[in-house]
């Protein structure tokens, strides 16, 4: 019979996590501290305590913060496969920019934000292609995809489908998020589809 202080002392120690749990552990803690501390304050130490593993073992994996990063926010960033399709092109866009704020808010978002506002141009130059094919691409597949359903519809005319229509609704979100403060109720994305998607993509009259 195994001795009662042997069983309780083995019931408290942690099993050891490897492989794909310690690591999934790790890019945790890493989003966890980009959103509390931030960029500049995120340390391949700090990201070893919030994992509660050794900062041995997160060297083994990413040989620096900006590699850990880098892999943490893929590894949030929610899936932009589905494209809305509730009838109408105003539901279909007032759907995607909730998304958007939903993500934008979310702790990966969070830890995004972090990254675009704290670090310098070099540093973000590594994160580009993160957020281009995390976050750019996908938002802009799906507005193509809701636009051009809407011409098939009648409910946009011809020539909407150009970059600059593509471009209206990330480019006020983030501008009305990082300079205005604003955290986009569903009102105010509303407000913007009503009164600046809808007129823009609806088709001229004679």
């Amino acid at each position: 019979m195994v001795p009662s202080h042997w069983a309780a002392g083995s019931a408290q120690t942690p099993s050891r996590r490897r492989g794909a749990v310690l690591e999934r552990a790790i890019l945790e803690a890493a989003l966890d501290q980009l959103g509390t501390a931030g960029w500049n304050g995120l340390t391949m130490e700090g990201v070893a305590a919030g994992a509660r593993t050794g900062k041995a073992a997160v060297y083994r994996r990413w040989s620096s913060k900006e590699d850990l990063v880098a892999d943490a926010l893929r590894s949030g960033l929610p899936d932009f496969d589905t494209v809305p399709d509730l009838g109408s092109v105003r539901e279909d866009l007032l759907e995607l920019c909730r998304r958007a704020r939903d993500a934008m808010y979310s702790r990966p978002g969070s830890a995004l934000r972090s990254v675009i506002h704290e670090c310098d141009t070099t540093q973000a130059e590594r994160f580009h292609a993160v957020i281009i094919e995390g976050v750019v691409e996908p938002t802009l597949k799906m507005l193509r995809e809701v636009v051009n359903r809407g011409m098939e519809r009648g409910e946009v005319r011809r020539d909407a489908a150009n970059g600059y229509i593509f471009d209206a609704i990330p480019a006020m979100m983030m501008y009305r998020s990082k300079i205005c403060a604003s955290e986009w109720t569903d009102r105010e994305l509303e407000e913007m589809i009503d009164q600046l998607m809808v007129p823009l993509l609806r088709p001229r009259g004679p």
